[in-house]
């Protein structure tokens, strides 16, 4: 089963792509959306929804998981909502099936814990994956566990 894996942002979408079967899993990409903080927010918005077209025209994955926003106050709660909503929309319009869990359910089922920290929750990703390198950014990092987490509630 081909999943991808995406960590929600505005300025930075984390994407992890795998290969996943009862015998092992295996990374086949991972890596960011960027948009640039200069450009109109609408104009963000079609830049993520179109490098997500490429990504999912490339691995034509047979599943999605997205992380679930947690809500907190923040300047960017909105924006990063927004970009959510087109990550979602674009899915559905390739007919991506989606999961989505929240950050404390893929903690706990990536590293044991529902309180564990980025540091435990990239070595549970790199022992599932057997990755030498971690992977890089920490959103890719945490795309893969995010994706990771959508196998393992299959």
């Amino acid at each position: 089963m081909r999943i991808l894996g995406i960590d929600p942002g505005l300025a930075r979408v984390g994407y992890g792509v795998i290969d996943a079967s009862s015998r092992q899993r295996i990374m086949l990409d991972c890596g960011i959306i960027r948009t640039d903080s200069n450009q109109k927010e609408g104009d963000r918005m079609v830049e993520i929804a179109r490098d997500l077209r490429l990504l999912i025209r490339k691995w034509n994955p047979n599943l999605a998981v997205v992380e679930k926003f947690f809500f907190y106050r923040s300047s960017t709660t909105i924006s990063v909502v927004q970009a959510r909503g087109v990550l979602i929309m674009t899915l559905a319009r390739f007919h991506v099936p989606i999961l989505e869990f929240p950050p404390m359910q893929i903690k706990l089922a990536i590293a044991g814990s529902g309180h564990a920290n980025k540091d435990d929750v990239l070595n549970g990703v790199m022992r599932e994956l057997n990755l030498v390198d971690p992977p890089r950014p920490d959103d890719a990092a945490d795309a893969l566990a995010i994706a990771l987490t959508g196998w393992y509630q299959q």
